[in-house]
C-alpha cells in the first residue's frame, strides 16, 4: 500500500480501500446502517475519551502531544472508516453530501451574522 495523504488520496479511493477490506473478510453481512451508525458512535466516543475532563487548552495540548497523537489519529481513523463504510453500504456520495450540507449551513449561518459566534442558527 502506498503512503496516502489528504493531498493525494481521493474520497473514492478511501471508500474503495474500506470496501475491499470489508469484502476480504466477508463483513458486509454485518454492516447494516443500524450497526454501522452504532459502531460510528462508539468510535466517536473512544475519540472523545482522550479529551474528557480537559479544558479547551488542555485538549489542544493533548492533541499536539506526539505520544498521544498516534492513538488519537487511530481513533479518528476508526470514525472515518466507519463513516466511509456507512456511505458504501447506503450508496451515499460523501463529497456530494458534504457539499450539500455546507451549502445548507451557509444559508443558516450567513457570515455577516455568524462570524465569530458559536450560537445556533436559530439564535443568530
Amino acid at each position: 500500500m502506498t503512503s496516502a495523504s489528504d493531498a493525494r488520496t481521493t474520497v473514492a479511493e478511501l471508500k474503495s480501500q474500506v470496501l475491499a477490506f470489508v469484502r476480504e473478510r466477508d463483513w458486509e453481512q454485518f454492516h447494516s446502517p443500524k450497526n454501522l451508525s452504532m459502531a460510528l458512535a462508539a468510535e466517536a466516543g473512544e475519540l472523545m475519551e482522550h479529551f474528557l475532563w480537559s479544558t479547551p487548552e488542555q485538549a489542544t495540548a493533548v492533541a499536539r502531544d506526539p505520544a498521544k497523537r498516534e492513538r488519537i489519529a487511530e481513533e479518528l481513523a476508526d470514525v472515518v472508516i466507519y463513516a466511509l463504510e456507512f456511505a458504501n453500504m447506503t450508496g451515499i456520495d460523501v463529497a456530494a453530501a458534504i457539499e450539500s450540507k455546507l451549502a445548507s449551513n451557509a444559508g443558516r449561518y450567513p457570515v455577516e451574522k455568524a462570524k465569530g459566534r458559536s450560537d445556533k442558527y436559530t439564535e443568530l
